[in-house]
């Protein structure tokens, strides 16, 4: 396939830095299939070139909930259109009172949040409706999390904009720390049982490739693959990374020490997976 279009070469681009004539030759080899041709760059290039969430650009706000005990909580994304109308207060404020409603609330789906009342005389969405006419942009809800705690729960925002929920047991200074942790580094799953088979096989057959290139003997290949994947879990998993506040330590020697544990944990970032129209 050579008719390959400058959209798709671009669109390439922006997901990797890649060089242009390197996405162009990569879409090519691929037949168009764009994730094919960012697997095809991250084995000639590495991993500078798989930064699609750190080039994301779409703007809002995540609110955050946690109930006075410490049991039950939501994240939820509301989006609009710029920055500004992000920090506006009412947009702010607007954002953590649907978390608070998901909590104690618990709708099925964004439908049912919908039609919810915010205040004593509007729904979810005639106050949503509202806020469009005042403010002049478009405002949506996109995402929701209910999370009820085995343990306790534990929260942390980063400006708004990337916000952690953890279920932990035993020390309660941990809970803050680890969603903390999470913000920065943004684990995938709490240990290796909580990747996909298909990411490992994608690491696999990534690793396979690059090691292919060195020559070596299929023995010492199979051997930098299986090192390769091992750090792939290391690098993506909770429990295996090193802990930001001590990166002496890993995180489940952090939580060793002080006699704790996460049952689970959720995150979201402002605008993950949405491209901006420009």
């Amino acid at each position: 396939m050579s008719n390959i279009n400058a959209s798709l070469v671009k669109e390439l681009r922006e997901k990797t830095d890649a060089p242009m004539m390197e996405c162009k030759r990569a879409l090519i080899e691929s037949n168009g299939d764009i994730k094919k041709a960012e697997d095809l760059l991250r084995i000639k290039l590495g991993n500078k070139a798989n930064k699609a969430a750190s080039r994301v650009a779409a703007e809002g706000l995540i609110g955050l909930y946690i109930s006075d005990n410490l049991k039950f909580g939501a994240l939820i994304e509301v989006n609009c259109e710029t920055d500004f109308v992000a920090k506006n207060k009412e947009f702010i404020s607007f954002a953590n009172k649907l978390a608070e409603i998901v909590a104690n609330n618990n709708p099925s789906d964004l439908l049912g949040l919908s039609n919810l009342v915010f205040d004593e005389n509007d729904t979810v969405d005639s106050t949503r409706k509202s806020m469009i006419g005042r403010i002049g942009e478009n405002i949506s809800i996109r995402r929701f999390a209910r999370v009820v705690a085995n343990g306790s729960l534990s929260g942390y925002s980063h400006n708004g904009r990337i916000c952690v929920l953890v279920d932990h047991s035993g020390n309660d200074d941990v809970g803050k720390d680890v969603a903390m942790h999470i913000a920065a580094v943004r684990p995938r799953s709490i240990d290796a049982s909580g990747v996909s088979i298909d990411e490992i096989n994608s690491e696999r057959s990534i690793a396979m490739e690059k090691a292919k290139k060195s020559g070596k003997p299929i023995d010492i290949i199979e051997k930098i693959v299986d090192g390769s994947v091992q750090k792939f879990l290391k690098e993506v998993t909770l429990m295996s990374q090193a802990f930001v506040k001590d990166e002496k330590k890993t995180v489940k020697q952090m939580l060793d020490e002080k006699s704790s544990s996460v049952n689970s944990f959720i995150f979201y970032v402002v605008g993950d997976g949405i491209e901006k129209k420009r």
